[in-house]
């Protein structure tokens, strides 16, 4: 780093980035993925630029067996590590499983504190460093790249520690795995721990370090970072943070930090950040994990703000309140949320990508009427602020492309879904019908609109998220269209969820349009 703090790439050290989040990712309760659903994911967390893959778990079934072996002669690129326990049936189905990757490692895992050698394994000491050197040795006949996991490394007592790792060095362990199971440590303990091994044991300098850290007190990144400020050369994440329990270590948290303090670390990463977001929503989508509000990075509220000095902010210079840029992220700019803690500089700008121009005494009087709405609901979506608009200070003139007048859709188990709508077109005055049919009820709806509304608008994203609950509860639709490689975004709330999306999908239309 020179005297300005500017970065000196000569002087940053190259993090491996390790990506278990096929095998560790997919032990999380209810994210099985399919045959399918593991090579789409395996194509794209390549495409994100990950240097080592654990695509699964061989021995545990012949559908995780066969997903390995055609991940690993699939893509060639990448590092395919296969993983098992330190058992010689476990360690030949990774090895199998992994024969045609054009580089490859075998990753074996023994747990080493006592907690685990009493209560789990029932095996002593002497016992576990007898099985960890023979399994290393096994599996070094036919594969120079091992790395060695001791379990449960942050409670295992040091001094063994370092004794198990000098053990299985000798047998030719080439990278060192010191994993936080179970999320217990602190940074500080978690970094000595490293510091120590790689110093006491005997040949600790000549291999690599490695952290794998899960999050049970929320400290897996800081974990992680502390092992990097420790010599950690790789570090093993998954998308999301899914994993056991309350997960992993986050790729997309690590990199990012790693990325926007790298003067201060001094090291970096091949991620390509430009397909985080979109390897996030599909790792959500594959397992079915909602990502949460509040998820850094990639999460809803990560890049959106309401309250209007933060807006107001943000409107006059990004890096006042954002310390990442979300389009180098692949994340679609959508700073603005309105609500009631809303300034008038945000609602000026939202209005304004409708192509609708306020002066200053139109401004005020839809600003008044937009806190009375923003007081009784959480947010105001789009149609409800245009209809604002409409009402408020342009009943004559037509401040959204088209409207939605009515919308029917018959649904039933024994049946294709079919729906009408009937279409507003506020520049010709007219209004028209279409119907539609499709798979489910809201792909026929959008098939209706799709006929009324002629912009060649792709379909990209729909989110639907409840905001109540009971018999009175709303949902909110938030869609995503493309239209000429620009995205837009439309929001929509109704008690029929069918017809907040339908909605939102016209909004995003609108924006379309009237740009």
């Amino acid at each position: 780093m020179n005297s300005k703090g500017n970065v000196n790439q000569e002087n940053i050290r190259k993090i491996q980035i390790f990506d278990t989040t096929l095998r560790d990712g997919e032990q999380a309760p209810g994210a099985t993925l399919t045959f399918e659903q593991k090579m789409v994911l395996a194509h794209q967390l390549a495409k994100l630029g990950v240097d080592v893959m654990e695509p699964g778990f061989p021995i545990s079934s012949p559908g995780e067996f066969a997903a390995v072996r055609q991940i690993s002669r699939e893509l060639q690129q990448v590092e395919i590590c296969g993983f098992g326990r330190a058992v010689k049936e476990d360690i030949d189905a990774a090895l199998k499983a992994t024969q045609d990757a054009e580089r490859r490692r075998i990753h074996m895992f023994l747990s080493s504190s006592d907690i685990h050698l009493q209560h789990q394994l029932r095996k002593s000491r002497q016992e576990v460093v007898a099985m960890a050197r023979e399994m290393v040795a096994y599996a070094k006949q036919y594969v120079n790249t091992i790395e060695f996991t001791t379990m449960d490394a942050t409670r295992t007592d040091i001094n063994f520690l370092v004794e198990m790792v000098e053990a299985v060095i000798a047998e030719g362990a080439t990278i060192i795995n010191l994993p936080d199971t179970v999320g217990y440590a602190l940074p500080e303990e978690y970094g000595n721990m490293f510091r120590r091994v790689r110093q006491e044991a005997r040949g600790g300098d000549t291999v690599q370090y490695s952290a794998h850290c899960h999050n049970d007190l929320g400290l897996a990144v800081a974990n992680s970072l502390a092992a990097i400020q420790a010599g950690a050369s790789q570090i093993e994440v998954t998308m999301n943070g899914v994993g056991e329990r309350t997960g992993n270590c986050s790729l997309e948290e690590l990199v990012m930090a790693i990325e926007t303090r790298k003067a201060a670390l001094q090291v970096g990463t091949g991620i390509s950040s430009e397909h985080i977001y979109e390897t996030s929503r599909m790792v959500s989508r594959a397992m079915h994990f909602p990502i949460a509000y509040n998820k850094p990075v990639v999460g809803r509220n990560a890049f959106q703000h309401e309250s209007g000095i933060h807006q107001d902010g943000l409107l006059k210079h990004r890096s006042t309140y954002e310390i990442m840029d979300p389009e180098q992220l692949g994340i679609p700019r959508s700073m603005i949320i309105l609500g009631k803690h809303s300034g008038r500089h945000a609602l000026k700008h939202r209005i304004a990508q409708f192509g609708v121009t306020l002066n200053e005494g139109e401004l005020e009087t839809v600003y008044r009427q937009f806190k009375e709405v923003a007081d009784e609901q959480k947010i105001v979506t789009d149609d409800r602020l245009l209809e604002i608009v409409g009402h408020s200070v342009r009943q004559d003139e037509a401040v959204e492309a088209y409207s939605l007048i009515d919308l029917q859709v018959v649904a039933g188990s024994q049946r294709a879904r079919v729906a009408s709508v009937t279409i507003r077109d506020q520049r010709q005055g007219m209004e028209q019908s279409y119907s539609g049919v499709g798979d489910g009820p809201l792909e026929a709806v959008i098939n209706c609109i799709q006929q009324a509304i002629p912009v060649a608008a792709e379909f990209e994203d729909l989110e639907i998220h409840s905001l109540s609950s009971g018999e009175e509860a709303h949902g909110e639709a938030i869609v995503t269209i493309t239209h000429d490689e620009q995205t837009y975004r439309g929001t929509s709330m109704h008690k029929d969820i069918v017809l907040a999306a339908a909605q939102a999908y016209i909004s995003a239309c609108n924006q379309a349009v009237m740009r």
